[in-house]
Formats: structure tokens, sequence, C-alpha cells
């Protein structure tokens, strides 16, 4: 596909904007892209969409009283204007308040997809256990115990893998 302002190069660049709900597509090179003054004055930044994510979340949730982390001193409500966490202790000193946001915009309060196969080991090693435990104890309650029992080994076996 060619460069829609300069028709002369491959675009590498794709833009959609949707404004008043009238899309509009632009597909630029990379010399018309860095000219384009659209892409040099957007405002768009993950920050930004995270920060907004979060203050539409925030307008339904109820707030525990305000407290600040104790190492970097940054408040909720600065976390909730930036989108962006002062120090790796906020996650903890805000987790309350997250937890219903985060089940609010996914629908759920932990990871439920894909996981990469290299980073996944234990976590996916967790999940199968939990999944397992669940088919253990429906054995034993059908009085399966052979099932049971097998279960039980293969659940041991895989916590002692970890």
């Amino acid at each position: 596909m060619l460069c829609s302002e300069c028709g002369k190069n491959e675009a590498k660049v794709h833009v959609t904007q949707i404004i008043n709900g009238k899309k509009t597509e632009s597909h630029l090179c990379e010399e018309c892209a860095k000219k384009s003054q659209t892409l040099l004055n957007s405002s768009f930044s993950m920050e930004n969409l995270f920060s907004a994510m979060l203050n539409n979340a925030f307008n339904t949730t109820t707030y525990l009283p305000a407290k600040g982390c104790s190492k970097c001193g940054m408040t909720f409500d600065e976390f909730r204007t930036t989108g962006k966490f002062g120090c790796s202790d906020c996650i903890e000193t805000f987790k309350p308040r997250l937890i219903p946001v985060i089940k609010n915009i996914q629908g759920y309060d932990r990871h439920t997809g894909k996981i990469p196969k290299r980073a996944g080991g234990n976590y996916r090693i967790q999940k199968d256990i939990e999944k397992l435990k669940v088919q253990l104890k429906q054995a034993i309650e059908s009085e399966e115990y052979e099932k049971a029992a097998q279960l039980r080994d293969k659940i041991r076996q895989m916590e002692g893998s970890m």
C-alpha cells in the first residue's frame, strides 16, 4: 500500500481516527509520518489511556480512607491522575483500591488469558494443580476412590516439582 500523502513510498504507519463517530484512516510512509502534525501533536500515551480508564472506573467505586505510600509518599489521587505508580511498594499500598477497579475493567481480578511458554512455568503448574484439586473433590464426592488416589498422587508430584 502506498503512502496516502506522497503516493510514492510504502505506507508503514497506519492511523485511524474516530471523531464524532466518523472514521478516517491515513496510511503514511515514515517520512510523511514524521512530518504529520497530527502524529506529533497527539497526546495519546498508555499512561493517559490507563488514567482515563481508572478515572471512569473509580466513578462507580467506593473509596477507602486516603492513604499514601509509605516508601515514596505518593497518594492514591496522584496515581489516579498520572496512571503511574511512584515505586514498587505503591502496588501493595493501593491494592485494596485497585482490585475492584481491575475486576470492573477486565471482569476478573486475576490473570485468565494466555501465558508465554517461556514465562509460565510455576504459574502453569499452579493452575494445573487447582484443576486437579477440583477433579479430586468431584472424585471423592462420587466415591471414585481409585481415581481420587491417582489424582492425589499426581497433585503431590506436581507440588514437589515446583
